[in-house]
């Protein structure tokens, strides 16, 4: 790929709509639409002021390929400080098809999956955390994850991290000096302090920030939550409650759902990603049989496991088993059914469940499900994080180059405290400063910029 290249790509979904979008960026995005376009007015596209939307047709030769409203935004001042070329036309397959292949034939290249935001980053526009935001902001499904990465976006994480390796830069400037200008034993002395006491209070802040991305991946991904048990224990209903629609089949015959049911629903901000399992039971039906297995393979997978029982029915061998599957699982415990007559034993539920919180309903009378959604929340914020923070780690690669941040740091402070040559600490926090470095994109390598983007739609 050669950034002097002219890219194009279709910006909007396949499909009908009322506009379809077809963008350019690269140095000849202006020519390329001089050749295909006329505008109704009759003036040259130089008659007019970038970012004005001017009215005309898309045409090859004399043929008109559609109606359009096309703008041409000079770089710098663009998403990819380059110069950009939208043309607006009809929504449909063929209108954004057709003026695709047009530029395309024209001299432009098709874009690769998330070349323009590529281009913003690679360009100065962004760093790579904003950039990674972008897709974020696509695919969030809350109005918190949304906010979380509108925020990521607009610097919030960036600026954190370069706050933090400028404290870094600044520990490193101390032992240069130390080391430049001073033989004294005294002054060594006090260098050591000064670097001690910096360093303890930087790791504390960078594991405070490494705390938020348990929370954060749960913004950014959702809550794998997989609801457990017996059959006929109300498992999908309890998946339509929470959804308020009909999702899954609910009837009296056990095994109804035999294959998984996955559904996102929104809990107080809180993306989940919730899977309705077939019950857990020992049958000879062969479709069943693979449903139980695949039940047993989310037990193992999922975030969340809620577990529920009949409290109409006194527990059986299937119950016992799956309450020592969750044993080191989070999980919450459901007693449903707690209209009907209770033969249920809970002093032997909680000697197997031990401190998991149990939760008593009943769906059918719409009793205790809000107890459930409150205790989700708790689970999911732990009580020590505030539901509108904005500033979370939201995802593994940061989260990752995080954690090794934080580990050359405290390699720092053991040899300070051990007070090793100033040479040797410099690269513990050097080290430290580069891994938060690939945060923002300052320390990465052009293959894993690849890999970030490829996760992109083509169009970004």
């Amino acid at each position: 790929m050669y950034i002097e290249d002219t890219i194009a790509a279709i910006a909007t979904p396949a499909g009908e709509g009322g506009i379809g979008i077809v963008r350019m960026s690269g140095d000849k995005s202006l020519d390329i639409l001089k050749n295909i376009f006329k505008s109704i007015s009759g003036k040259e596209l130089d008659d007019y002021k970038p970012r004005t939307l001017i009215y005309g047709h898309i045409q090859e030769g004399e043929k008109v390929i559609d109606e359009v409203l096309v703008a041409y935004m000079k770089g710098p001042y663009s998403y990819t400080r380059e110069d950009i070329v939208e043309i607006n036309c009809h929504g449909g397959f063929l209108s954004v098809k057709k003026i695709l292949e047009l530029v395309l034939k024209k001299g432009a290249r098709l874009a690769e999956p998330g070349e323009f935001t590529k281009r913003a980053f690679l360009n100065g526009r962004i760093d790579l955390s904003q950039a990674e935001a972008v897709i974020d902001v696509i695919r969030a499904k809350t109005d918190l994850s949304y906010n979380i990465a509108q925020g990521q976006l607009g610097g919030n994480l960036s600026n954190e991290i370069k706050s933090l390796r400028n404290r870094l830069t600044q520990m490193l400037a101390h032992i240069e000096v130390t080391l430049d200008f001073s033989e004294e034993e005294e002054i060594d002395s006090i260098t050591y302090e000064t670097l001690y006491d910096s360093a303890i209070k930087l790791r504390q802040d960078m594991k405070k920030l490494y705390d938020t991305s348990e929370t954060g991946k749960i913004m950014r991904d959702g809550l794998k939550t997989a609801i457990i048990g017996k059959p006929n224990v109300g498992k999908s209903s309890l998946l339509n409650a929470i959804l308020k629609e009909s999702r899954a089949i609910v009837t009296d015959i056990p095994g109804t759902t035999r294959d998984v049911i996955e559904e996102f629903v929104n809990i107080k901000g809180i993306p989940l990603k919730i899977i309705d399992t077939a019950g857990i039971r020992e049958t000879e039906d062969i479709v069943e049989k693979i449903g139980v297995e695949r039940s047993k393979e989310f037990l193992q997978m999922a975030d969340l496991i809620i577990f529920m029982l009949d409290a109409s029915r006194e527990l059986s061998k299937e119950d016992i088993q799956i309450m020592e599957d969750i044993k080191e699982k989070k999980a919450i415990v459901i007693i449903n059914k707690t209209d009907l007559p209770q033969k249920i034993d809970e002093d032997i539920i909680r000697k197997y469940v031990q401190d998991k919180r149990i939760i008593k309903i009943s769906i059918k009378e719409r009793l205790g499900l809000s107890d459930l959604e409150d205790q989700i929340v708790d689970m999911v914020y732990k009580g020590d994080l505030v539901q509108n923070n904005d500033l979370m780690i939201t995802n593994v690669r940061h989260k990752n180059a995080l954690e090794k941040a934080i580990s050359s740091l405290e390699d720092a402070i053991v040899a300070i405290k051990d007070k090793m040559f100033l040479d040797f600490i410099s690269v513990d926090i050097k080290n430290a400063w580069d891994y938060l470095g690939e945060v923002t994109g300052d320390t990465v390598s052009e293959e894993l910029i690849d890999v970030i983007f490829r996760d992109f739609c083509i169009g970004k």
